[in-house]
């Protein structure tokens, strides 16, 4: 037996099916109704659990994915509409961090991101959601009423298991050719939102969230790490954002490669520039780590290209 209040999801059935969207020359607007779908998709999947929903490279590439699937018009996949312009419709709220405002549309999901701390639902919606058999009503309500043409196609697709996600992480983690890679287009601002933030998340876990100079790995208990994911050649140069073309380091170690004060030689061992003056005294000095091996990541195919490090010793590294 259903445990939800049905005077409650009547009322939102209808404000699902009253949602306010923008007139354009290809019809209405049809962002709205697809990120609703996709919030509840994630509240399915358990990757949101409680009323707090941050903007993360998840969220918007399962977004740009659901919007290919089920739109058919020639409307442009922008994350940031719905997200903002959702608040009109009485039910969905934002909350800016300390010292934010945001009082008018943002079309940059980086800057949105930066201002924002969280979206939130009303509590009473919130609490239909959690519940299985409301959100699968709420679910099918979208489907029906906005999106009759694609439904079938969309929900025999989502029930393969397969995603853009899922193959975007594959590839970037250069394990093997994927099947398909739609949305790959690195003009596309939330596209580099997306792959930037998989760049982040996957070179510290292939290197076991250890920095392959100092072999420090610190771990809190929420699961955060210090590790960061440093780019060989920047991306701005090389296009490239695969794991073979990262390498996991400290904060420090991170900021010294990026100005050239340390490198890798051909050898895979560590070089610290000849003209740094570094107190050796201090257990923090970069020169301790000269000539040392650099740790490499779990798995052959993970390893970082040698040509990235010639570049970078040929380029940034100071002699």
């Amino acid at each position: 037996m259903p445990l939800f209040d049905q005077t409650q999801v009547a009322i939102y059935t209808r404000k699902f099916t009253k949602l306010k969207q923008g007139g354009t020359k290809y019809g209405k607007a049809p962002h709205k109704p697809v990120f609703l779908l996709t919030l509840l998709e994630l509240v399915e999947k358990r990757l949101i659990t409680e009323n707090r929903v941050t903007i993360t490279p998840e969220l918007v590439a399962i977004f740009k994915e659901n919007f290919s699937l089920l739109v058919q018009t020639a409307h442009k996949d922008d994350f940031t509409q719905p997200f903002y312009y959702l608040q009109n419709d009485g039910f969905w709220f934002l909350k800016t961090k300390t010292g934010e405002k945001l009082d008018a549309y943002i079309r940059s999901v980086q800057t949105l991101s930066d201002r924002l701390d969280f979206g939130y639902f009303a509590d009473d919606l919130f609490n239909l959601l959690l519940d299985d058999y409301a959100r699968l009503h709420l679910k099918n309500t979208l489907l029906d009423y906005y999106f009759p043409q694609t439904k079938t196609e969309f929900l025999r697709i989502k029930d393969t298991g397969r995603s853009y996600l899922y193959d975007l992480e594959t590839y970037m983690l250069n394990e093997k050719e994927v099947p398909y890679a739609p949305l790959v287009a690195t003009d596309d601002e939330e596209i580099r939102f997306v792959r930037g933030g998989l760049f982040k998340k996957l070179v510290p876990k292939v290197y076991d969230f250890t920095c392959a100079i100092s072999g420090m790995k610190v771990i809190s208990v929420d699961g955060a790490s210090l590790i960061e994911a440093c780019h060989i050649v920047p991306i701005s140069v090389s296009g490239d954002d695969k794991v073979t073309n990262g390498i996991a380091l400290c904060p420090n170690l991170h900021t010294a490669f990026d100005r050239g004060m340390i490198g890798v030689d051909d050898q895979l061992r560590v070089v610290v520039s000849p003209s740094l003056a570094d107190n050796m005294a201090s257990p923090y000095n970069l020169k301790q780590f000269h000539g040392q091996p650099l740790r490499l990541p779990f798995g052959d195919v993970h390893n970082p290209k040698m040509e990235s490090f010639r570049w970078h010793m040929r380029e940034r590294f100071k002699m």
